[in-house]
């Protein structure tokens, strides 16, 4: 295994699922020399458990991606319960992150997805799960093609698999040279915010930005503008992994907001996946939940919604979640309502019936 001379920090949190249980656990970050720069990667959890890793879309970190996610109480209880949590950022998009140096080459898709194995190999991970948004998703869709055997399952949030449109290759052009010319300005960060939510929640000039808007704006002022560039760079270069796609060998389950940009090519890419390998339903295969009124962002905005559809993806697995949450009223599920065959790993899914869900904020 790899080893690192850069500085670990530590700390520790209590994470308090719903007020009834507390987790101790230990957090840190690494930075792992990779052999296209360093990367940052915070786990979080009891590292004997199986791994799931995560990779943010463009500008994002762990803390702007996945942070509603992982304080949504009965979700942390879920992924803490089963999973190891691996964060991955792009290149210098952690916390606090310098600019890289000019000098450095900008990275392809494919370097990141190697630096996916890079990092995996370092922690001395075998299989793991993997969950990613939009840009994210796609460089975890490229690594589990070119790395089929180190995947267990892809959980992926309005992801792209693609090359740029026309329409998106001249927005992501235009968002270039704002970083370029201006850094992190007020425009670059109002198409980001389009990019991520609904109009919902970012709010108008009779309804104010909803919190989680307000706070994803301020962490977009920590990013260092070159970084985001060259990671927008290596996007926007991106091939179509289309026809590679059925190649994955792992179940593969699909989350996309109505109201995202990239709906129609999480669409595109339901339709393409081998659907051998994803969630049964009544009537067929699926790998689709949209959510209703919401953005590319679903772990943000309505993270809510995707605690069943995981909750049934996992249990396809043999994972399942603590009992003492088993009486929620968004989660009916418990393990022993569930037939034994269907919990267990070779298991292909539950039999579900088409998910299409709205999430009540009043619930």
């Amino acid at each position: 295994m790899a080893e690192s001379n850069d500085a670990v920090s530590l700390d520790m949190e209590k994470i308090y699922l719903g007020g009834k249980v507390s987790l101790s656990s230990l957090k840190k970050e690494h930075f792992i020399r990779t052999g296209c720069g360093s990367v940052s990667v915070i786990v979080y959890g009891d590292q004997e458990k199986p791994a799931l890793i995560t990779y943010p879309d463009l500008a994002l970190n762990h803390m702007s991606c996945f942070q509603g996610l992982f304080f949504c109480p009965e979700a942390a209880s879920l992924l803490l319960h089963n999973f190891c949590i691996y964060h991955i950022s792009p290149p210098g998009h952690e916390l606090g992150a310098a600019s890289i140096f000019p000098d450095d080459p900008v990275p392809s898709v494919d370097d990141l997805a190697d630096q996916i194995l890079e990092v995996l190999n370092f922690f001395g991970l075998g299989a793991v799960m993997c969950m990613g948004v939009t840009a994210g998703a796609y460089i975890l869709s490229l690594f589990a093609m070119k790395y089929r055997e180190r995947v267990l399952g892809l959980i992926l949030v309005s992801p792209l698999c693609k090359s740029p449109s026309w329409t998106e290759w001249f927005y992501n052009k235009v968002m270039s040279n704002m970083l370029y010319f201006y850094g992190m300005c007020g425009l670059l960060k109002e198409c980001l915010l389009q990019r991520y939510f609904s109009k919902e929640v970012r709010g108008s000039a009779e309804v104010p930005e909803s919190d989680i808007v307000q706070a994803c704006r301020k962490l977009l002022e920590e990013r260092q503008s070159s970084n985001v560039f060259r990671f927008l760079q290596a996007i926007n270069r991106r091939p179509d992994i289309t026809e590679g796609l059925k190649s994955l060998r792992c179940r593969t389950l699909i989350f996309v907001g109505d109201s995202s940009p990239f709906h129609s090519e999480a669409l595109h890419m339901t339709a393409k996946l081998d659907r051998r390998y994803s969630a049964l339903v009544e009537d067929g295969w699926v790998v689709l939940v949209q959510v209703q009124a919401c953005g590319s962002m679903v772990t943000e905005e309505q993270p809510h919604a995707m605690l069943i559809p995981m909750e049934y993806f996992f249990m396809g697995y043999g994972l399942y979640r603590p009992c003492h949450f088993s009486d929620s009223p968004r989660s009916p599920l418990s393990p022993s309502c569930i037939s034994p065959e269907l919990l267990s790993p070779e298991s292909m899914g539950l039999k579900l019936k088409p998910i299409k869900t709205r999430v009540s904020l009043g619930r």
